[in-house]
């Protein structure tokens, strides 16, 4: 299976996913939103294949969904067809049958972020910084981002944390309970090595099978999530606000928010 703007290796019972959009911060348009969907869904089906790393290529892990096309008035973004891909990338992701480990360096906001806290284990560099924000656009949380905001610091925190859209530092993002291991500048791939070695070398079946039995219980849920947001994210697609957010975002500016 060959991408354009991703690119998946395999090695015995490990696999490493880039996100390889590098001259865009990896930021997610249709295309690498309609390939993550054909990878984790192929990934669903890998008998063989324990270990899963995610990273991103260049300087950072992704900067979310892609701005730019959101505004190209010559193929604007069709928010619908976006939340389609959206829910089964999340949906296949949830339920691979293997330990995902995100290693984030640079930084991951908005829809990156959402894929980096649906990870087993996420290990982010101590320069990083990580975000929430779609609310600086006037959009709210997609891929998932409610359900793993909530699964990592609970519902009152998660409303807090997305309302806010504050950027976090690895500390800070440590403190909450967003991540999980804080790596030096420039060992984070190392650091995300180490634990694929630490669980090929554990019985690593078992952690699967209760990975498996846990996010069982829970994915009636996601689903439920998934398709709220699909709904509200259309909904505030179409707002006053979302327009000033994206404008002002790309001109540099305070955005001024009106409440429609």
């Amino acid at each position: 299976m060959e991408f354009s703007t991703i690119t998946l290796e395999k090695l015995e019972r490990r696999a490493t996913l880039t996100l390889n959009r590098p001259q865009a911060m990896n930021a997610m348009d249709d295309v690498m939103m309609r390939e993550l969907a054909e990878c984790f869904e192929a990934l669903q089906q890998e008998q063989n294949i324990q270990v899963l790393v995610i990273r991103g290529e260049g300087k950072v892990f992704s900067a979310g969904g892609d701005i730019k096309a959101m505004l190209d008035e010559n193929k604007p973004l069709n928010i619908d067809e976006a939340m389609v891909y959206l829910s089964r990338i999340v949906k296949a992701y949830y339920q691979l049958p293997m330990i995902v480990i995100a290693a984030v360096h640079g930084a991951s906001a908005g829809l990156g972020f959402s894929l980096t806290l649906g990870a087993d284990i996420v290990v982010a560099c101590e320069n990083s910084k990580l975000a929430m924000n779609f609310i600086g656009i006037g959009l709210i949380p997609d891929g998932g981002g409610h359900f793993f905001m909530k699964e990592r610091v609970g519902t009152v925190k998660a409303k807090q944390m997305i309302w806010e859209g504050k950027v976090l530092t690895a500390k800070e993002a440590l403190d909450e309970g967003l991540i999980d291991f804080i790596a030096p500048e420039g060992t984070v791939f190392a650091m995300a090595d180490q634990l694929v070695g630490k669980m090929l070398a554990s019985p690593i079946s078992s952690m699967i099978t209760t990975k498996k039995i846990l996010h069982a219980q829970n994915l009636p849920q996601l689903e439920n999530i998934l398709a709220l947001e699909a709904e509200g994210q259309s909904a505030m697609r179409k707002t006053t606000d979302h327009l000033e957010g994206i404008h002002a975002f790309v001109e540099k500016r305070m955005p001024v928010f009106v409440g429609k």
